[in-house]
């Protein structure tokens, strides 16, 4: 098997994971919950995983690295970071891309909290005949 098979291996075996944890009114997958359920299937497809903190021109990135540990080929992407003095800003800020990062590479099935908010149609606004009727005491009806 090459890499890219050995990928859709992991990606068929992990199955669904729930999002565990919550915050800022949405859930998500912690990094370490990812990583739980990946490296035994890493192990058993002959594959590893990397995420070193680079640059991109000049700028802190992070790259994702997965190798074939029986051919030496290799899938590297390299994400930009948000640049911060704080550095538990940046502390959250490669935890979260490292999630993302995994979560697209393996394509990890998760609901899109942020798409499925969009995607909701807008609130009509009611008809002046259903606003008076929303308005109107049920003696009256």
């Amino acid at each position: 098997m090459n890499l890219i098979e050995k990928i859709a291996e992991v990606q068929k075996e992990i199955g669904k994971m729930s999002k565990n944890q919550k915050g800022y009114n949405y859930q998500y997958f912690d990094i370490n919950q990812i990583l739980e359920q990946l490296k035994p299937l890493l192990e058993k497809n002959k594959l590893a995983v990397t995420q070193p903190l680079t640059n991109l021109e000049g700028k802190p990135a992070l790259m994702t690295c997965v190798y074939d540990l029986e051919t030496d080929e290799k899938i590297e992407t390299i994400t930009p970071l948000i640049e911060s003095t704080k550095p538990q800003d940046m502390g959250s800020c490669i935890t979260y891309y490292r999630r993302y990062s995994l979560q697209s590479l393996f394509v990890l099935e998760a609901e899109d909290d942020d798409g499925k908010t969009a995607s909701k149609p807008a609130k009509k606004a009611p008809s002046t005949a259903e606003a008076l009727q929303a308005d109107t005491p049920d003696f009256l009806d």
